[in-house]
């Protein structure tokens, strides 16, 4: 068998103009992952991220702590959906950016509403290609990864949409229930595939063992 580790960038920046960018904390998260890693000997065959800022910087910071050069594939079918995107589709009326906890919790309450219209065909949000295009960029990613071959420990670094998409796909699960994954990773977290020529299988969903200590707990985030 083959390992495959799906990992969501750290924090981006939530509310700021351009949230296409890691926070501090973000690149702490990356970087402690690395480490991890590094402690444990783990090396990597193959390594396929999108393209994205937040995913480059997330990568460089698992190379830091890591101290392994990992060459990457930079997939588009690996980039996020448009959330905002997604809410207009489905409330076209302008929305301030969230300040306080009750408008992120309506911005999650939309998100919901309208990744699900998009997933049922009933919305395209303007700029994004369908669910059903969407959908297919993670499972040539996920092709790409058996391809790689039996025996070989492969990573990728990407969002929350297309890993819990992912693993979606592996357990067959229904739009739901992929949604509801999709709004429970958390920043920088591991979800671990195991994968032979034929398919993948599910070993861990959203850990953070790298950031499981009384210095590092403070480092957990979920957006």
């Amino acid at each position: 068998m083959g390992s495959l580790y799906l990992v969501r960038h750290g924090q981006a920046s939530f509310g700021a103009a351009d949230y296409d960018q890691l926070s501090p904390t973000g690149h702490a998260q990356c970087r402690h992952l690395g480490a991890y890693w590094r402690e444990r000997g783990q090396r990597f065959d193959a390594v396929f991220t999108g393209t994205l800022k937040r995913h480059a910087q997330s990568l460089a910071g698992i190379v830091e702590g890591l101290g392994q050069d990992l060459p990457a594939v930079a997939l588009p079918g690996l980039n996020e959906y448009d959330s905002e995107a997604v809410v207009r589709a489905i409330h076209p009326e302008p929305l301030a950016r969230p300040t306080d906890a009750e408008a992120v919790k309506q911005h999650f309450r939309l998100l919901r509403q309208g990744l699900l219209a998009w997933m049922a065909g009933e919305t395209q949000p303007e700029g994004m290609p369908s669910h059903a295009a969407f959908a297919a960029g993670v499972a040539d990613a996920l092709d790409r990864a058996r391809a790689v071959g039996v025996g070989r420990q492969v990573l990728i670094v990407s969002s929350g949409g297309p890993i819990s998409t992912a693993v979606g796909q592996v357990l067959a699960t229904p739009a739901d229930t992929v949604v509801e994954l999709n709004l429970r990773i958390r920043n920088a977290s591991v979800t671990e595939f195991v994968f032979n020529p034929k398919r993948h299988h599910l070993v861990t969903f959203n850990t953070l063992p790298h950031l499981d200590t009384a210095d590092t707990r403070a480092l957990i985030t979920h957006a």
